[in-house]
């Protein structure tokens, strides 16, 4: 889902706000002063807002407000600015029904309507105003296209994947903005859709545009790359943005989840050990993240169990069975058995079920510890396990 944080989409309110107050200054002194224009008085000098789509499609409507709607449109205005969300419906919803109203009335009103339902978590009623405000189509072009873009965002919010996919491509499309924060919402959609050939360029001319790109944005892009099975090109990317921030560890944490994703575990190794030997590893997920490498990785028993013996040392990662199991795993492959039998010992009782007792209990047995083998075997029936045979044989030794 696509912009769940409330002040994700109200960024948006807020320029189309500002554009209806451009645009009421506009419409209610050209109502009253047209006859100074001719004169040529400096006071008629409007301050028009900034063209926020210069090379847009769309030819801009002309029509203004008509004199019958001017009171009623400056009332509706004025609730709003006094975040008077039900009373500007109300007014916006007579203005819409006003046989007397134009184009242009029944965009601002719609417009204005559609601020103030996602002011009042009306989301559904946002998104029918919003479509209300491009099918009278009377808005200027900043207007127009920041209700287009609200609307498609709006719709992406509310699980209308497709729906608000189709209503950015026609803002792309009539708009030609080439915003990153914009083209990462289509992006996004398109990943959504599983749709990652298409997603890719997209993201890719999001994250180009950026003075600062946001991780999110090229995490999202290298999923995309090995989603379409171009893992090479997503490693790639990877390697430049960690060369790009040497510095930066979630940039070479990035890398590394690459590395391992393309089955590359010694280089994923040697990230993550450059971080850890630099005191950059200092949550739990990462260590695990570095000894489960070494783990996938032959002959690098020796390198778990330090990694997980430090790990333990700082109190970074928790004694649990996960950890005491792969310490003993480590520590048996490596031919240090008084050492394995310790983890395991520590990991049976943490076990859901006697397998891991079972296990002790066989090593034990195999070191000769036959009372030690026994009183394992038994706390592995009591636990539960799927070879019982095995476990009786080793308490009836002899």
């Amino acid at each position: 889902m696509i912009f769940r944080n409330h002040k994700a989409v109200l960024s948006v309110l807020v320029a189309t706000a500002l554009t209806g107050a451009v645009v009421t200054d506009a419409f209610a002194q050209s109502s009253r002063s047209s006859d100074r224009g001719s004169r040529g008085g400096s006071s008629n000098k409007q301050a028009k807002a900034e063209a926020l789509y210069p090379n847009a499609t769309r030819q801009e409507p002309t029509a203004k407000a008509s004199a019958k709607m001017g009171s009623k449109l400056q009332k509706m205005i004025d609730s709003y600015n006094k975040e008077k969300f039900p009373e500007t419906r109300e007014q916006a919803d007579a203005i819409l029904a006003d046989s007397a109203s134009n184009e242009y009335d029944k965009s601002l009103a719609a417009q204005l309507a559609s601020q103030a339902a996602y002011q009042t978590e009306d989301v559904a009623a946002a998104i029918a105003y919003l479509k209300q405000v491009l099918q009278f189509n009377g808005l200027d072009n900043n207007g127009h296209f920041q209700s287009m873009l609200m609307l498609g965002q709006l719709q992406l919010q509310e699980d209308q994947t497709a729906e608000g996919l189709a209503t950015l491509d026609k803002y792309f499309a009539e708009s030609k903005s080439t915003k990153p924060e914009e083209l990462i919402a289509k992006g996004q959609a398109l990943y959504q859709l599983e749709r990652y050939q298409e997603a890719i360029p997209v993201l890719q001319q999001a994250i180009a545009g950026a003075t600062e790109p946001k991780d999110n944005w090229n995490q999202l892009l290298m999923a995309a790359l090995s989603e379409a099975g171009q893992t090479g090109e997503a490693v790639k990317t990877a390697e430049a943005l960690a060369a790009k921030n040497p510095n930066d560890k979630k940039a070479q944490l990035n890398l590394a989840n690459m590395y391992m994703q393309a089955d590359q575990m010694p280089k994923a190794a040697a990230v993550m050990d450059k971080l850890r030997s630099s005191g950059q590893l200092t949550e739990e997920r990462e260590y695990k993240q570095l000894y489960s490498i070494y783990a996938n990785t032959e002959n690098k028993e020796k390198d778990v169990i330090a990694v997980i013996n430090e790990g333990l040392q700082k109190g970074i990662l928790k004694p649990d069975y996960q950890v005491y199991l792969a310490l003993a795993q480590s520590y048996y492959y490596s031919d240090q058995v008084p050492q394995a039998i310790d983890a395991w010992q520590k990991a049976a009782p943490l076990s859901k079920d006697g397998e891991t007792y079972l296990n002790l209990a066989r090593v034990l047995h195999a070191e000769g510890r036959v009372p030690e083998a026994k009183k394992a075997a038994q706390q592995a029936l009591a636990k539960g396990v799927k070879n019982q045979a095995d476990a009786k044989k080793i308490i009836n030794l002899k």
